[in-house]
């Protein structure tokens, strides 16, 4: 895989205000709040803690000593710059209380929503290419029909929504999750965005994980830095997983009053990457409302959130939008939503020969050795009473052998005893499953198989 690297809109370093496109005043305030909570810093820690050249921050030190809201203070006997410290006056701490009162946030200097528009544009999720080749290196030892496999690649390159659907356990979250193997190259995030004024916290170091080979940057407090440091480059595709806890407020920009610090809607995090809907049909909210969210952005690339103060604005949404489902999709939406979702996959059970593959892969994780009578009875097992072959089953079937075996204090063993103990813990034992009830579709694949 050759992964690439695309440098933010204004890779160089700002110099001065001017560069950072942010306001003055605003960046003043930022410094204020910043010792506010930090005490007395030395002028290349607070480089280093905002994430700008000192040849930024000099003039707002200045501006802060001129209106007597900062002062210096020599902490060593060197007479150099290293044994000067910055610390708020009172007037100073009473500014800053005040701004944090607004909006808590006091950490790196935020990009501007301009710059991070156009850096999640030249980074867009439609640029990379999925081949064969590439399915077939990230699948590689996994257990996939073929058919499924290909209409994942293509529906990747698509660029838009798909929707995976199937019974549960037959590896369908499983599958969306492997997906982002599957995009390559690094992409850069912002720490922060600024929003009339609003700063918004963005890097999130759960969703945004370092890439395999991280970029080397230099430090901030170097005058002479070339690369600006607000924004975290070598970061992996991002990749969110949300399902039943899922609510319509979840998506929105929130602003926790008591905090007074700004949280962004997962998707838009997961912007240049993917954003997983797993169990679509079993959140708080009905599945048409949570679909209708997504129509507006789906079909035009963009979403709009507010400001705690009201004010709308618009944000790229460049995103591979994933729904996994038990249910059949024209169960849960029109045909208004269904049309702008590019690809319907259906994740069908294993085939014999595939559930064979999976189960004498299970027993090789768990070291219970493998016994082909015992498999076949098996089998039997599942025509008899109707049981679909889930790509699930193996593992959690074998593990029960396990359970049994530690309490029996013996090695585990596949028999036909052992089989029949872990299919009554896992099925319930005396339960119809499988019986005259059984789904038409798990009947239909049944009969097929």
């Amino acid at each position: 895989m050759n992964d690439f690297f695309t440098a933010p809109a204004d890779a160089r370093a700002p110099r001065t205000v001017e560069d950072t496109g942010l306001p003055f005043l605003f960046l003043a305030e930022l410094v204020t709040k910043v010792l506010y909570q930090r005490g007395q810093m030395r002028l290349p820690e607070l480089a280093s803690h905002l994430k700008l050249n000192v040849s930024v921050i000099d003039p707002l030190i200045a501006f802060l000593r001129g209106e007597k809201l900062c002062e210096l203070v020599r902490m060593g006997s060197s007479g150099t710059d290293a044994d000067i410290n910055y610390l708020l006056t009172d007037a100073g701490r009473q500014r800053a209380a005040t701004a944090l009162a607004r909006n808590a946030y006091a950490g790196p200097a935020p990009v501007t929503l301009a710059a991070y528009t156009t850096q999640v544009q030249a980074q867009s999720v439609a640029n990379v290419h999925v081949t064969r080749a590439r399915m077939g290196e990230v699948f590689d030892g996994t257990v996939v029909n073929p058919r499924v496999l290909a209409q994942l690649g293509a529906a990747m390159n698509s660029g838009r929504a798909l929707f995976l659907h199937g019974l549960a356990g037959s590896g369908k979250t499983y599958l969306a999750e492997r997906l982002r193997d599957l995009l390559s190259g690094s992409i850069a995030v912002p720490h922060a965005l600024m929003v009339d004024g609003e700063v918004i916290p963005f890097f999130d170091t759960v969703q945004h994980q370092p890439a395999a080979e991280p970029v080397t940057i230099t430090s901030s407090f170097d005058r002479g830095t070339a690369t600006d440091m607000r924004w975290v480059r070598g970061v992996r595709r991002p990749a969110a997983l949300a399902g039943g806890e899922l609510t319509l407020d979840m998506l929105d920009l929130r602003f926790d009053p008591h905090t007074r610090l700004y949280q962004a809607p997962p998707h838009l995090k997961s912007n240049n990457g993917i954003f997983i809907i797993d169990d679509l049909g079993r959140q708080r909210c009905s599945p048409e409302a949570l679909m209708n969210r997504w129509i507006v952005p789906m079909d035009r690339n963009v979403d709009y959130l507010t400001l705690h103060t009201g004010h709308t604005f618009q944000v790229p949404f460049d995103v591979i939008v994933v729904f996994s489902s038990n249910f059949v999709p024209h169960r849960l939406s029109d045909g208004a939503f269904l049309r702008r979702l590019g690809y319907k996959i259906e994740v069908p059970p294993a085939s014999t020969d595939e559930y064979g593959v999976l189960f004498r892969q299970a027993c090789a994780q768990a070291g219970v050795p493998f016994d082909a009578d015992s498999f076949a009875y098996l089998l039997d097992c599942h025509r008899q009473r109707n049981v679909p072959l889930l790509a699930c089953h193996p593992r959690d079937l074998i593990r029960q052998l396990g359970d049994l075996a530690r309490y029996e204090d013996r090695a585990p063993e596949l028999s036909r005893r052992t089989l029949d103990w872990a299919w009554d813990n896992y099925f319930a034992a005396g339960s119809q499953h499988g019986g005259p009830d059984l789904d038409r579709r798990e009947r239909g694949w049944m009969e097929n198989d």
